[in-house]
C-alpha cells in the first residue's frame, strides 16, 4: 500500500476515535447528572418541629362575635351627693343604686324626699334635697315632698299631661307600661276618662281599680 494512503488511513482512524470518545464522555457526563437529580428529588423533605407542631395543631375555631351588650341607662344625679354627675346603670335599678353610683348621699342629704325604691328611666335626673328644699322642676321622679311632680295636681296625676317619668310614680306602673301610657294617648288623643287606662296594654281590671283615685283626665 502506498505511504500516502497509509498516513490517511491512520489520520481518518485517530478522527474517529477522538470523536467516540468525546461523545462517550457527553453520554457518562450528562448520565451523572440526571442521576444526581433524580437522586436528589428522592430524598425525603425534612420538616422542622415548629412545622411539624403546626401541621399537628387543630385550627382553632372563629370565635363568634358575642352579642350586643345590655344598653346602660344615663342618669344624671344632682343634690346631696358625694359626686353629682352622669351615672350609668343596668336596667331595672333604682334610685337607691343612682345614688350609690354617685358617691352615696351626703351628711345633710334629706334621703326621706326621695323614693329610693323607684326604678330610674333613661335621661332623668335624680336630684337629692337638704331638708325642707323643693326639687327643681327638671328633677324627674317624685318624692313624697313631691307627691305627684309634673303633670300632677294635689298628689292625682293628670293622665293628659303627665310625661313618663311622673307616670312610673304610680303603683304598678313602670317605665314600659309608663311609656304605653304615653304612646296611646299620643295615638289616640287626650284621655277623656279613667276607664279608657283599660285600653292601654299590660293594664287590667285590677290594676286599674287601683290606679282610679291616683289619675285624673283633667277639666
Amino acid at each position: 500500500m502506498p505511504t500516502r494512503l497509509q498516513e490517511s488511513r491512520l489520520k481518518v482512524s485517530r478522527s474517529t476515535v477522538l470523536g467516540v470518545l468525546v461523545i462517550a464522555i457527553l453520554i457518562v457526563v450528562l448520565g451523572g447528572v440526571r442521576m444526581a437529580w433524580a437522586l436528589q428529588d428522592a430524598q425525603p423533605q425534612r420538616i422542622t418541629p415548629t412545622e411539624r407542631a403546626s401541621a399537628l395543631t387543630p385550627a382553632t375555631p372563629t370565635a363568634e362575635p358575642s352579642p350586643d351588650p345590655t344598653p346602660l341607662l344615663i342618669v344624671h344625679v344632682a343634690g346631696q351627693v358625694q359626686q353629682p354627675g352622669i351615672v350609668r346603670l343596668t336596667p331595672g335599678a333604682r334610685v337607691v343604686d343612682a345614688v350609690e353610683a354617685a358617691g352615696g348621699a351626703t351628711d345633710e342629704a334629706d334621703l326621706a324626699a326621695v323614693n329610693l325604691a323607684r326604678q330610674v328611666i333613661d335621661g332623668e335626673q335624680v336630684y337629692v334635697p337638704l331638708p325642707g328644699e323643693s326639687p327643681p322642676a327638671s328633677a324627674a321622679g317624685p318624692g313624697p315632698s313631691q307627691p305627684g311632680g309634673a303633670g300632677s295636681s294635689g298628689g292625682v296625676i293628670d293622665l293628659n299631661t303627665a310625661d313618663a317619668a311622673t307616670l312610673v310614680a304610680l303603683p304598678g306602673v313602670g317605665p314600659v307600661l309608663a311609656q304605653r301610657i304615653v304612646d296611646w294617648r299620643t295615638e289616640h288623643g287626650r284621655f277623656t276618662s279613667v276607664d279608657e287606662l283599660g285600653e292601654v296594654s299590660g293594664i287590667g281590671e285590677k290594676l286599674l281599680a287601683g290606679l282610679r283615685d291616683k289619675v285624673s283626665v283633667g277639666p
